[in-house]
């Protein structure tokens, strides 16, 4: 089984971060090829197309883990937060999704939308929200899970990179450099921005599928159904492999 992680963007199909992540060899030799998957394309990506799109891959691929870096539900009415979800108080996000219709910064709204909506497209199509952290009897075949890169960088003890329209290529060549170094990754090519972070924020899928020496944190509430809406739900985040005894969390799937 391999893992999908895509970095989300919603003004075109170029900007998205699409990376296949598969392990090779044993679970004592750990070594992650990462496939990177370019879409040139600078119109924007429809939900359903971009959903569909995503489902094929996986099909196609064997991918039984969907990572998207995104937030997946509005903040629980009695969740304890004023404004946001208990997994981005915890983490502090940049975007915070408060009760429906409530984004902070409000220059996050176009963004969240097109994620809640690319959630509900794909559960559509089939797709479960990652929804305890108790082991699964069984694994179901299409789970998803969100995904912070920004979290995941930190985790791993590597400087996150800097935003988009920041970033230089001597910061990819640091970051990259400092994760090969902790972790035997190799790419189809070189990344890019958005391929790279989707590389990091994809990595916990691995241990997801219970097949590599990473571990996970995993931050916030189960994901429920509540007023018409998906409430809270978790954004899991790796743990280098050195530090992955004391710091894994055992995750699960809905029934």
């Amino acid at each position: 089984m391999s893992v999908l992680s895509v970095d989300l963007a919603c003004r075109s199909w170029s900007d998205l971060g699409v990376v296949l992540l598969e392990q090779k060899g044993s679970p004592n030799d750990l070594q992650i090829a990462c496939e990177i998957i370019r879409w040139q394309d600078p119109t924007p990506p429809p939900v359903v197309e971009l959903a569909l799109r995503l489902n094929t891959l996986c099909l196609e691929r064997g991918a039984g883990v969907l990572m998207l870096d995104g937030p997946q539900a509005w903040k629980s009415e009695d969740n304890g937060q004023e404004f946001c979800r208990v997994s981005e108080r915890e983490l502090n996000t940049s975007a915070k999704t408060g009760l429906p219709g409530t984004v902070l910064p409000g220059t996050y709204e176009r963004f969240v939308g097109y994620c809640l909506a690319l959630y509900d497209a794909l559960g559509r199509l089939g797709w479960q929200r990652l929804a305890t952290r108790e082991q699964p009897e069984e694994m179901p075949q299409k789970i998803l899970v969100e995904s912070y890169p920004y979290a995941a960088w930190k985790s791993l003890g590597i400087s996150p990179l800097p935003a988009k329209r920041r970033c230089r290529v001597s910061h990819l060549a640091e970051a990259y450099a400092a994760l090969t170094a902790l972790l035997p990754i190799t790419t189809s090519q070189p990344p890019n921005h958005d391929q790279l972070q989707a590389i990091v924020g994809g990595l916990p899928g691995l241990a997801i599928e219970q097949r590599s020496g990473l571990g996970t944190r995993i931050f916030g509430q189960p994901p429920r159904w509540e007023d018409g809406h998906w409430r809270e739900g978790f954004i899991v985040v790796p743990v280098a492999p050195s530090h992955s005894a004391a710091e894994t969390r055992t995750i699960g799937w809905p029934d």
